[in-house]
């Protein structure tokens, strides 16, 4: 009888060296399809983009390399400015309103004894559902400055009218951020309520017990409960209203002037109607690396991803 050979011994032992660095690289294998995906979706586009803001090109051709002369730009370009700041009034508001707000109609669908809650609901979350086309048609009858159902009502019940929502810088403003308090606060409303839920009854039960009253249980209790949820959202909202595009195009298209113009249009207009790719990928850079400094100050803000 002949006897294995010691290397085939080897490879057959589940301690071998070459076992061991099997096992030591499958991990990675398994986790290797995320990175891919990753690199090819985030990383390339990103690269891409930033490598885009430093030429001048038109879409056709060879991009020609300038340098830092659209950041330059930029920072001379009145509607770049205009667009920053009607983008940071957008997100303000949301921030300062719709988020509260969310939270207190979470806070009275989760309400014990209440009836009807998933019509309540349903009726918080349709807006998101709805195309934005249809939103557009509804607010512009409701708001339609000469026809409009708002003009037509208050005309009726005060004897005041005529005011134009659509053409009149402040009022534009107005009826933009209405359509993102509508649109979005049920949006929230339902990450909140699903946080709501997932806190323990007996925190609730034993802060009463103690004495505490429905206020004292909401900021001893609820709040601190709803931290990480807190943060998911505001980070959430954040991004969206930064890139708020859909609102001011189908209502306003961006006017009067530039009163509604927003990060998203100016960029939109930079680089399919004037064709000048390389300046929109620019302002682009510059929002994405606002909001990613904004989105890791709150995190940090509210705690998110530190050890406890």
């Amino acid at each position: 009888m002949t006897r294995p050979s010691p290397t085939t011994d080897a490879l057959r032992t589940p301690g071998t060296p070459r076992r061991r660095d099997q096992r030591q690289w499958a991990p990675y294998l398994f986790i290797s399809p995320f990175f891919l995906l990753f690199t090819v979706f985030m990383v390339v586009p990103v690269g891409a983009g930033i490598y885009l803001s430093l030429t001048d090109w038109a879409g056709l051709g060879s991009p020609e390399f300038v340098g830092l002369d659209n950041y330059s730009r930029l920072l001379r370009d009145a509607s770049f400015g205009a667009a920053l700041a009607n983008t940071a009034f957008y997100t303000v508001f949301a921030m300062v309103v719709v988020l509260p707000l969310s939270l207190l109609i979470a806070l009275a669908l989760d309400a014990k004894g209440l009836r009807l809650r998933d019509f309540f609901r349903l009726t918080y979350f349709m807006p998101v559902v709805l195309s934005p086309i249809v939103i557009a048609l509804i607010f512009g009858l409701i708001f339609d400055g000469e026809y409009g159902l708002l003009n037509a009502t208050l005309e009726a019940l005060f004897g005041v009218g005529g005011i134009s929502w659509l053409t009149d810088p402040w009022w534009a403003r107005v009826v933009v951020v209405v359509l993102v308090l509508w649109r979005w606060t049920g949006y929230l409303t339902i990450f909140f309520l699903a946080g709501l839920q997932n806190i323990p009854r007996e925190l609730h039960e034993a802060a009463e017990l103690d004495g505490a009253g429905a206020v004292r249980r909401f900021f001893a209790v609820t709040l601190p409960q709803l931290k990480p949820v807190t943060a998911f959202i505001a980070v959430t909202m954040l991004v969206n209203t930064a890139q708020i595009f859909e609102e001011p195009f189908l209502l306003t298209q961006g006017g009067p002037g530039e009163a509604t113009l927003s990060v998203s249009m100016f960029v939109y207009r930079a680089g399919f109607q004037r064709q000048e790719l390389g300046y929109a990928a620019a302002a682009g850079v510059v929002m994405f690396v606002i909001v990613f400094v904004l989105g890791r100050l709150g995190t940090r803000a509210f705690g998110v991803g530190r050890n406890r």
